[in-house]
């Protein structure tokens, strides 16, 4: 079965950017489609973004024009690059093979001042 792992959390202010890095094993990555979640503290999991194997695209409302969901097959790897952060984007950020409960450990994002 397909092994996940994020990267690329931390801390950064509001307006700021990161790009988070799943890395994928144990099968073969170019046939998901894979998301991206988040949860922050109290909250609801909810999906921020969506890939199908031929990189089209989904994204949440709340994210829409903020963030760029992307994938290099080559180097079994879906990114979620994030632009203009907000507060209310801090949450932990899990990879998922769409549709199934093949998650990472999830990455810790915080904005804040």
């Amino acid at each position: 079965q397909v092994q996940l792992v994020e990267s690329g959390g931390g801390l950064v202010q509001p307006g700021g950017s990161l790009r988070l890095s799943c890395a994928a094993s144990g099968s073969i990555f170019s046939l998901y489609v894979m998301a991206w979640y988040r949860q922050a503290p109290g909250k609801q999991r909810e999906l921020v973004a969506t890939i199908t194997s031929d990189s089209i695209t989904n994204y949440a409302s709340s994210v829409k024009g903020r963030f760029t969901i992307s994938r290099d097959n080559a180097k079994n790897t879906v990114y979620l690059q994030m632009n203009s952060l907000k507060p209310e984007d801090t949450a932990v950020y899990y990879c998922n093979v769409r549709g199934t409960n093949a998650w990472g450990q999830g990455t810790q994002v915080t904005v804040s001042s």
